[in-house]
């Protein structure tokens, strides 16, 4: 799967809006200050693609981008964090809750967490709401570029640890920033799509 061949599709502001054409869909998850539009972008080796804002909790919709005319990545808004009023925040809620709950739309959960840092209670929540689906999930650890050689290997298994990951979950070390695990995360992403 080529992720330089992406395209934007549309932006779902409520669950009428969810693209159901039975492609498989990757659902990019991460807490707002935590890069994942980075991330994004160093996938599809496109700068700014996927918006970076200056203020965590840009994206306020789930974003749909076609890849390689075969998948769609699935951009949802991210958690924690961002300065919003409580009934923005409550909307959120309700569309990452109707997108969740309805069976057959996540094909694998792709979840960005702060390498250098444990793991959140709302990082845990997701990771949760990840395996309630049933789907198989892939936690990509950005920000590695931040961290020296001998803090990667006891922060992963911080991780891996704090948001109960089973042995057979891949955790990839990535820097957006540097680019660093982009092969490893889309060959993680490719074996779960060839089951």
């Amino acid at each position: 799967m080529d992720f330089r061949k992406t395209e934007f599709i549309k932006s779902a502001a409520s669950a009428k809006d969810f693209i159901r054409d039975r492609r498989p869909q990757l659902a990019f998850a991460g807490r707002s200050n935590v890069g994942k539009s980075s991330v994004i972008n160093a996938l599809v080796q496109r700068k700014n693609y996927a918006r970076v804002g200056a203020s965590p909790g840009k994206t306020t919709q789930i974003n749909y981008f076609l890849v390689d005319s075969s998948a769609y990545l699935t951009d949802l808004p991210g958690y924690g964090y961002a300065k919003v009023s409580k009934s923005e925040r409550d909307r959120w809620a309700k569309l990452m809750e109707s997108y969740f709950a309805e069976p057959g739309l996540i094909t694998l959960g792709v979840m960005i967490v702060d390498a250098r840092h444990k793991p959140t209670a709302d990082d845990i929540t997701m990771a949760e709401w990840f395996k309630g689906t049933g789907c198989p999930l892939v936690v990509c650890a950005n920000k590695l570029d931040k961290l020296k050689k001998s803090e990667v290997e006891p922060n992963l298994a911080l991780i891996r640890d704090t948001l109960s990951l089973s042995e057979a979950t891949p955790l990839v070390p990535f820097s957006a920033e540097k680019g660093t695990g982009r092969d490893r995360l889309i060959s993680a992403i490719e074996s779960f799509l060839k089951e």
